[in-house]
């Protein structure tokens, strides 16, 4: 530029964007600002929160894709995917309440020093079998659990599956 102050300047206007190609001042007919650059000398181009572009929706930038016909195979896992929450659905009805086998027989006992007793409720992989498992009521689980842990520590039960018989 030069510092003639005669010379002709470029004519100023009032919005900081520039016409576009389409001569429309940056505006698209759909609301959004056009893409070609940013719109802030800091480079920030908005759209905030970090949310990729993606609305409460589900569709990406407004565009709404439609599904084509879904393949045999995809029908096939449809189906077995809606029989299997039929079955999965039909089945907790039927089946019935666990009763704490320490509760409904008095004579059954929790003795850390009987790990075939014990054996019972733990996994293979020598983890607790949780309470909505085993049926064990609160009381007798914690008892179960105290149980496993002194007769681990007498090494009558091991910890872990490949350190015992």
């Amino acid at each position: 530029m030069s510092d003639d102050p005669n010379a002709p300047r470029p004519p100023q206007t009032d919005s900081p964007r520039s016409d576009g190609p389409r001569g429309d001042g940056g505006h698209r007919s759909d609301g959004g600002y056009r893409s070609d650059g940013p719109r802030r000398d800091d480079g920030y181009r908005g759209g905030g929160g970090g949310g990729g572009g993606f609305r409460r929706d589900g569709d990406r930038d407004g565009e709404r894709r439609e599904r084509g016909p879904m393949s045999v195979k995809a029908r096939l896992r449809a189906r077995a995917r809606k029989k299997a929450r039929k079955q999965k659905k039909s089945k907790g009805s039927m089946l019935r309440k666990k009763v704490c086998r320490f509760c409904a027989d008095s004579n059954a006992e929790i003795d850390y020093k009987d790990p075939k007793g014990l054996r019972y409720f733990i996994t293979e992989t020598g983890k607790l079998i949780p309470s909505r498992i085993s049926g064990n009521c609160a009381k007798h689980q914690r008892a179960v659990a105290l149980g496993i842990k002194r007769s681990r520590q007498l090494a009558l039960m091991p910890y872990a599956p490949h350190h015992g018989n």
